[in-house]
């Protein structure tokens, strides 16, 4: 499985970008795929992820901002990103949890059981 991210870019606040995760694979169709962001010196960061049956769900701080979903005919996930602030700025990597689901808040707790990760596209906005 690979998990290749792009859609990076500068964005003036306010702005909007969206990213996009292609998926190679054999990635199980009940698995739960996520997006999450890593500032240096701070700890990794949930942002979105969108369960097998298409519920999305998103950390508050991009709540109302921010827009999971996946083009199943292409198999790419996208995180479209509106209203955009200067602490948006960070990697952002997508990542997918074979065979699990996202809810029960489970996506945001178990960021270590992630079994595959793509390489990161940075956001900078400013």
């Amino acid at each position: 499985v690979q998990l290749v991210e792009s859609g990076g870019g500068s964005v003036q606040p306010g702005g909007s970008l969206r990213l996009s995760c292609a998926i190679s694979g054999d990635v199980d169709t009940d698995s739960c795929m996520a997006w999450f962001r890593k500032v240096p010196e701070k700890e990794r960061e949930a942002v979105a992820a969108l369960d097998s049956d298409g519920s999305p769900m998103y950390a508050d701080s991009v709540k109302g901002r921010f827009s999971i979903s996946k083009d199943n005919t292409k198999n790419i996930l996208y995180l479209q990103m509106t209203s955009m602030l200067p602490e948006d700025t960070a990697m952002y990597y997508c990542a997918a949890a074979i065979g699990t689901s996202c809810s029960g808040g489970w996506w945001l707790r178990h960021m270590d059981e992630y079994n595959y990760w793509g390489q990161g596209t940075q956001v900078t906005v400013s």
